[in-house]
């Protein structure tokens, strides 16, 4: 055989898919769905009635998660869609920093710094004051696709 060594380079995740396929017709309101490569939350399904010699058709209205843009699709029902892997983690907001960073503290005890207040308004405004009040707050991390944004505030109190 050959006396060659193969090297591999480490890519630095296990390799787990950022979506996963589902049947179109099982997709329902509130589920997630990928539309144009973004990770969106159904609002809408209406499903249309077969042809003479088509599909039934499903007609998605979704909103992207992270930007709030309207997307729709058009999907024959026995067909699969891509669905993104959806997680929720919540995170004590330790500091925010003037550059528009927030530090958070992890389950582990250690700090996650790389992420930026969110662009919504009404949120921005309830952290930014929460934390200049000296409150507590515990902040909802949505993670989908590869990208994180911060979705959600939870008040415990006084520090």
């Amino acid at each position: 055989m050959s006396d060659e060594e193969h090297h591999f380079e480490a890519k630095g995740d296990a390799g787990a898919s950022k979506t996963y396929p589902q049947q179109a017709g099982t997709i329902r309101k509130n589920g997630y769905i990928v539309i144009k490569g973004r990770p969106c939350k159904v609002v809408e399904v209406s499903t249309s009635k077969t042809g003479k010699h088509g599909h039934a058709k499903c007609h998605f209205v979704a909103i992207d998660i992270f930007t709030a843009r309207k997307l729709e699709d058009i999907v024959p029902s026995s067909h699969n869609c891509d669905v993104p892997h959806v997680n929720r983690t919540d995170y004590q907001l330790i500091d925010i920093s003037e550059d528009g960073f927030v530090s958070l503290l992890t389950e582990s005890g250690g700090t996650k710094d790389d992420l930026r207040l969110p662009t919504d308004e009404a949120l921005l405004t309830q952290i930014k004051n929460g934390f200049s009040e000296g409150k507590d707050l515990i902040v909802s991390l949505m993670s989908a696709m590869g990208e994180e944004q911060i979705c959600g505030i939870k008040d415990i109190g006084q520090k």
